[in-house]
């Protein structure tokens, strides 16, 4: 079972510093972004996340992220 499902708010890190988005959609299998195959199951999905502060969308494994209140 996945620990976080979409409309939820989560936080994570990166080179940018500490980023947070909502979830668009969740992937229980293996799926092509931005070029490369991302590996997913139902026990370690990825989250494809939409950026608070851009249009950027986002791709994380779940120990990644960090669920937060909007």
């Amino acid at each position: 079972m996945s620990k976080f499902s979409v409309g939820d708010h989560v936080a994570w890190n990166s080179e940018a510093g500490r980023v947070s988005g909502k979830v668009i959609k969740v992937h229980h299998a293996d799926f092509e972004y931005k070029g490369h195959t991302h590996r997913a199951s139902r026990q370690d999905p990825q989250y494809e996340i939409k950026s608070d502060q851009s249009d950027h969308v986002a791709a994380h494994k779940e120990k990644a992220l960090t669920k937060i209140q909007r």
